[in-house]
């Protein structure tokens, strides 16, 4: 197949009416920028002048973004602390004027922030603010009761679950979404994390990385495309009930397995 100009402009035309469910685990990722002159006489530790702040969109906010960017609506799903980032997080989607009324508030999370700490150019330190357990009852109850109002009223072309380990995603919820979507016919897909990594069974895509692969399956694997790969993917979708497996190999590509068939893509598309 040929990656032509032509071929892109169709791409993108055909997602301008699309609306796709995106549920999991959002964050802020901050950076403070500034300059490095001299060392602390508290501490051998350098001391950064802050110059700079800014604050974007993480994990499945970011995605919900690059669905923006690509013609699409994205309809973002997420739990978030009832704090100030938690305040923060929702002016960066209004400044994106991505849809906000399916993040819910809650005094039992926490925000997920990761500061980047830059001095000179160099990062120096990243402070993660966050809380990783899994959704209490209640949260877990509001935001499947929202989720089953967007899936009928949202009427979203595709699902997408974004998995951080965050605690967002759990058992309970992932299943149910699987069977409503199932019943409506809508495609899901999935970029898995370890610990949920097995919960995502009857997706339509379930696409890890191979490092997310390895971690998941328990597997060891040479790099990059193998037999051995072939035989575990094949294992996994069988294992999972999915219609496809894709899972990107960095510079290798990526190998795909389906029901109809494999297609191992390796090569590079010139942009």
């Amino acid at each position: 197949m040929t990656y032509d100009a032509n071929w892109y402009h169709k791409l993108f035309d055909g997602f301008k009416d699309l609306r796709v469910l995106i549920i999991g685990d959002v964050m802020i990722d901050a950076y403070i920028r500034g300059q490095v002159d001299r060392i602390s006489p508290e501490a051998p530790v350098p001391v950064v002048m802050v110059g700079k702040k800014t604050s974007r969109l993480g994990g499945a906010a970011n995605v919900a973004l690059n669905i923006k960017s690509m013609g699409a609506t994205p309809l973002l799903c997420s739990v978030i602390g009832e704090d100030v980032r938690g305040d923060e997080f929702i002016h960066l989607l209004c400044d994106e004027a991505i849809f906000c009324d399916g993040i819910i508030r809650s005094n039992d999370r926490k925000t997920t922030t990761k500061s980047r700490i830059i001095g000179n150019n160099v990062q120096m330190l990243r402070v993660d603010e966050e809380a990783i357990h899994p959704l209490i009852e209640e949260d877990e109850a509001r935001l499947l009761q929202l989720i089953s109002h967007l899936l009928t009223t949202g009427k979203p072309h595709a699902i997408i679950f974004q998995d951080y380990d965050k605690g967002v995603l759990t058992p309970t919820l992932i299943g149910e979404v699987i069977r409503k979507a199932t019943v409506l016919g809508i495609p899901v897909t999935v970029d898995p994390k370890r610990n949920q990594f097995r919960s995502y069974k009857g997706v339509t895509l379930f696409k890890p990385n191979f490092k997310e692969l390895l971690e998941g399956t328990g597997t060891h694997l040479p790099k990059g495309y193998s037999v051995q790969l072939e035989e575990a993917v094949a294992r996994l979708r069988e294992e999972m009930n999915a219609e496809q497996v894709m899972v990107t190999l960095s510079e290798d590509g990526v190998y795909y397995h389906s029901k109809s068939g494999i297609n191992i893509e390796s090569g590079h598309v010139q942009a």
